[in-house]
């Protein structure tokens, strides 16, 4: 996973900790002469950090993430006293720092929001066509099911050919309640029966599929801005597919700026060799990634964690 992201910070790290690799300037090699430290000045970093920028876009992160992270390093690194043997730890030690300002964002709790709210909780998925949001609802109705929670399917994909089918696969082997109604019906009214049921039969979860639609489709995404206003749910998921690289980032933004949802799940992320749009979707949203996808069975949606994520690409 992240093999190329990981090759260029990599990279990075070797440059600036091997003087030889950098314009270091006269004056700043005269000065590190007689002592045990260094103080790298801009120009001393300024090609370096010029290539970093130009691997990063390399490795699916977007241009303006790109330019944020730079600038932070910039602003740790430059005209700071940095032992000469310990050059390597320190850039290390940046990297990871800017990096975890870059993925923090607000928490959620999905399952202690769940307990604390009312019965049913609502969770809408949203996102483009073949990012795995059918797919990705069965692995989190499993995960719940698991703590004892009880889940009902909301059939919102009344558009999609075999979309009905698909789901109602799903809840066959999971043995969850399908809510669903004929194919064109309307997708709002089709999630605020399956909330009608649940209510009324007490159950704790209402996992809603939507109709996957490009963001430029206009009418497609009223709809969605429809399902929102009737169904108010309690949670909005934006399901991306990590293989999109920068597509993923930009669907992203525009989800979020049309319609706006609470975290994003990024899909098939164990065949991500790149690795910039988590970095990327975080930062231009300031929405966290919940989840990702790391494999095909229900057990293989696991907790995005931005410190095992920092850690697959600093060694």
């Amino acid at each position: 996973m992240f093999g190329l992201l990981r090759e260029k910070l990599s990279s990075f790290v070797g440059d600036v900790a091997d003087n030889t690799q950098i314009k270091v300037s006269a004056s700043t090699k005269i000065k590190s002469i007689t002592s045990d430290s260094i103080v790298l000045s801009e120009k001393d970093l300024e090609d370096t950090l010029w290539e970093f920028n130009l691997n990063l876009l390399q490795a699916d992160v977007s241009s303006e993430t790109a330019e944020y992270l730079t600038q932070e390093i910039a602003e740790n690194l430059r005209d700071r006293k940095i032992p000469k043997n310990r050059l390597k730890e320190t850039i290390q030690d940046t990297l990871k720092s800017v990096l975890t300002q870059t993925l923090k964002t607000e928490e959620i709790d999905l399952l202690e929001n769940i307990k604390a709210g009312g019965k049913p909780y609502l969770i809408l998925f949203l996102g483009v066509n073949g990012t795995g949001k059918t797919t990705t609802m069965a692995k989190l109705a499993r995960k719940l099911m698991d703590e004892n929670l009880d889940v009902v399917f909301a059939a919102g994909d009344t558009f999609r050919a075999g979309a009905i089918e698909q789901l109602k696969t799903h809840a066959d082997k999971l043995d969850v309640k399908l809510v669903s109604h004929q194919r064109g019906a309307d997708a709002a009214a089709v999630i605020y029966d399956a909330v009608e049921h649940a209510q009324a039969k007490n159950i704790d979860v209402v996992l809603a599929d939507t109709a996957g639609r490009m963001q430029t489709n206009k009418n497609l995404m009223d709809e969605l801005n429809k399902i929102v206003k009737v169904n108010k749910p309690d949670l909005t998921l934006f399901i991306g597919d990590s293989l999109c690289g920068n597509d993923a980032i930009k669907q992203a933004e525009t989800f979020n700026e049309l319609v706006g949802f609470d975290a994003a799940v990024l899909t098939k992320m164990d065949a991500d060799s790149r690795g910039g749009a988590a970095l990327s979707i975080t930062h231009i949203t300031g929405k966290p990634i919940l989840y990702v996808g790391l494999g095909q069975s229900y057990e293989d949606l696991k907790p995005f964690e931005p410190e095992w994520f920092i850690n697959q690409l600093i060694n």
